[in-house]
């Protein structure tokens, strides 16, 4: 099966290393790993051509791939990694599995450390904004089009190599 390797590990400073362990795992678990910096880009372009190649290059690996495993832990705030979401959505959409993972698989709303409970039971953030309360750990739109694995990458592999 061909895996499509999400999430915001590219940001990383060895993000190459963290690909090359990931489709290592995915080779012990009888996967091949597609990883969004296998693809070659010129980056001796404008920046604007460069983005367009690399979104071109990532969404043929997601056609390409089988399913889709990501990270969504929280990057660079509460949330997932948005161009992660946008890849996760776009997997569902095309019909593919798609599976997350994450190392706080606490409730949403118990990630926010000032809530204010409204007449109506709804509760709001410090900014007065809406906190949604469903019970997952990320956005309801997530939550409900990918099955949600407590942990990390391996674990992932391990769930759908039962």
């Amino acid at each position: 099966m061909k895996i499509y390797i999400a999430g915001p590990d590219v940001f990383e400073q060895d993000s190459i290393e963290i690909g090359q362990k990931y489709s290592k795992l995915c080779e012990t678990y009888g996967h091949k790993g597609l990883y969004p910096l296998d693809n070659i880009v010129d980056f001796k372009q404008p920046k604007q051509k460069i983005a367009q190649d690399i979104f071109h290059a990532n969404v043929k690996l997601i056609k390409d791939a089988d399913i889709v495993i990501a990270n969504l832990n929280a990057f660079r705030g509460k949330e997932a990694d948005s161009g992660t979401v946008w890849e996760c959505g776009f997997a569902s959409a095309l019909g593919k599995k798609v599976y997350g993972y994450m190392q706080n698989s606490a409730a949403y709303i118990d990630s926010f450390h000032e809530v204010t409970t409204l007449a109506d039971g709804l509760y709001a953030d410090s900014d007065g904004k809406i906190i949604e309360d469903f019970d997952y750990p990320i956005n309801l739109m997530i939550a409900c089009s990918a099955e949600i694995v407590a942990g990390g990458f391996e674990d992932v592999l391990q769930l759908i190599s039962k």
